[in-house]
């Protein structure tokens, strides 16, 4: 692994020699600009995190990453909110663990069930992004050594825009079955996402970002996106980074054939949501890929794919994986990189070494066999 990180390149890398050779996906996370004015909240050197474990499995899988982070002694103390999209009688918990969030500024999160019926209430994960304006969501897709899928050297960071797009959430009903979806789209939110991909690339020695729009279709809203992105590109010319366009339903067909010749991917909401569950199950599925939602003042990490899993939820089946590298990256954002270090190498070595698997990977073992086997390892 290489550390490639603003904030830990002033640091030594606490890392073996044989780990050098080998880029984790979670280590890509601290690449990210620190631009908040007031640090995450912290007392006699322990971080206060807000924990919302979320629908579906998202306690069973964020138990094992407080069992793990207990085990090392980290220095992160939780405020629990046990959040749940299931009914809307949840809202005042919800704005609990909203408050929860302005005051720590960092959060680990599972995913909050949405309804689909039309009388539900609107997606609390939306919401919360777009009400901390988190704007960006980055998903890391990358082959596993001990887990090879159809395609090897998978690795690409799929950076989305987080609170435009369709998921406004502005949508009627003019006239009896006829409904209108606004689709928002602004220069001033493109530029943004960008620039943070491009930045992104920069800081995580990164080649080449790639836009997604339909822009032949909707040449006004992914017009705007796409001209944004050619105009910023153009900036970033004099740093080597290559940049080219593809869209979506081009993408897909590519990223099922060739994943390999991307590299950093940047596109409007709704692509990013199709484009990181096709990116999940190229390197092991849900269970596997990391992720994160970064804004100016706020940072929530939570699975890369957004998947609630209420099939398997309360059977001890689910992989926990992906929350506990979502949680090292939130460690990493903290500055806390040899601890986050320590739990990224020992969950590879339990993928690595292949006797551990849950039913997702192909074997029998519980997310509890997981877990443990992740603390032998540390």
């Amino acid at each position: 692994m290489v550390l490639s990180t603003l904030a830990s390149a002033a640091r030594p890398a606490l890392l073996k020699p044989s780990q050098l050779a080998l880029r984790s996906a979670t280590t890509l996370s601290a690449g990210f600009p620190r631009v908040s004015k007031r640090l995450p909240t912290k007392y006699g050197g322990v971080y206060t995190v807000t924990l919302i474990p979320g629908d579906g499995i998202g306690a069973e899988i964020t138990d094992s990453v407080k069992e793990i982070f207990e085990h090392v002694n980290a220095p992160i103390e939780w405020e629990q909110y046990d959040v749940s999209g299931e009914t809307s009688d949840g809202e005042a918990m919800f704005k609990q663990a909203l408050e929860s969030l302005q005051r720590n500024r960092v959060g680990l999160k599972g995913i909050l069930y949405t309804p689909i019926d039309q009388h539900g209430h609107n997606s609390w994960n939306v919401a919360m992004r777009q009400q901390l304006d988190i704007y960006a969501s980055v998903v890391l897709c990358k082959s596993l050594k001990g887990f090879p899928t159809r395609h090897a050297n998978v690795d690409f960071a799929i950076i989305r825009e987080n609170t435009e797009g369709e998921y406004s959430g502005l949508e009627h009903q003019s006239y009896p079955g006829v409904v209108e979806s606004l689709k928002v789209s602004t220069r001033y939110k493109a530029e943004r996402i960008v620039r943070f991909a491009f930045d992104f690339a920069l800081k995580n020695n990164r080649k080449k970002v790639t836009c997604v729009h339909k822009a032949n279709i909707m040449k006004l809203g992914d017009g705007l996106f796409l001209n944004t992105f050619r105009r910023v590109a153009e900036e970033y010319k004099s740093s080597g980074i290559e940049y080219n366009d593809m869209i979506v339903d081009n993408t897909s067909m590519q990223l099922v054939a060739r994943p390999q010749q991307f590299d950093v991917m940047v596109m409007p909401n709704l692509y990013g949501a199709i484009v990181s569950n096709i990116g999940a199950a190229l390197v092991g599925g849900p269970g596997t890929v990391p992720g994160c939602n970064i804004g100016r003042e706020y940072a929530l990490f939570e699975p890369g794919c957004r998947h609630v899993a209420k099939d398997i939820m309360g059977t001890n089946q689910a992989n926990p994986a992906a929350m506990i590298l979502s949680a090292t990256m939130m460690l990493r954002h903290l500055g806390l990189d040899a601890i986050a270090n320590n739990i990224t190498t020992a969950t590879y070595d339990v993928i690595n070494d292949g006797k551990i698997r849950t039913q997702d990977m192909g074997g029998n073992a519980k997310t509890s066999d997981f877990t443990g086997a992740v603390i032998a390892n540390l």
